[in-house]
């Protein structure tokens, strides 16, 4: 299925690139989310005169995802869980738990930005977990997982 991107696709291409992918991932992802058009004449057409208005919010998204970079830099986040003995969780800390973390500190982070690659925090401690706030923006946050006092 070829693919006219409408944004940068991390491991696909960039704006305006004509990519051919499978068609499931065209179908399912990549035309619902808005992030491309199919690949015909008359979209083809449509793309170049949007072409700048793309460029522009591009680059809009691109300068604030730096800012929220800036402002996350150094920042930790404290959660408390249950333990058992030797420090290990009763259960596991993911990325939802790291984004309402966030959210009550004043980051304003979403689940789908937070990258944890080693899977969930399971011991208590300090972690740096990944933060991608747009393609090309990634930063890193500090998460403290303390025990829960009964």
């Amino acid at each position: 299925m070829e693919l006219i991107l409408l944004e940068k696709v991390t491991n696909l291409g960039d704006l305006g690139d004509v990519v051919n992918v499978k068609p499931g991932y065209g179908r399912n992802f990549l035309l619902p989310q808005g992030k491309a058009l199919t690949a015909t004449t008359g979209n083809k057409e449509v793309f170049e005169t949007r072409k700048a208005e793309l460029m522009k919010k591009y680059a809009d998204s691109l300068n604030a995802a730096k800012m929220r970079a800036e402002k996350l830099a150094g920042k930790h986040v404290t959660i408390k869980a249950l333990t058992a003995e030797e420090g290990r969780l009763y259960g596991s800390v993911g990325p939802a738990d790291v984004a309402r973390a966030a959210e009550a500190a004043g980051l304003g982070l979403e689940k789908s930005e937070i990258d944890m690659p080693e899977g969930p925090i399971r011991v208590v401690g300090t972690y740096t977990v990944a933060v991608r706030l747009h393609s090309e923006v990634e930063s890193s946050l500090i998460v403290v997982v303390e025990q829960e006092k009964a």
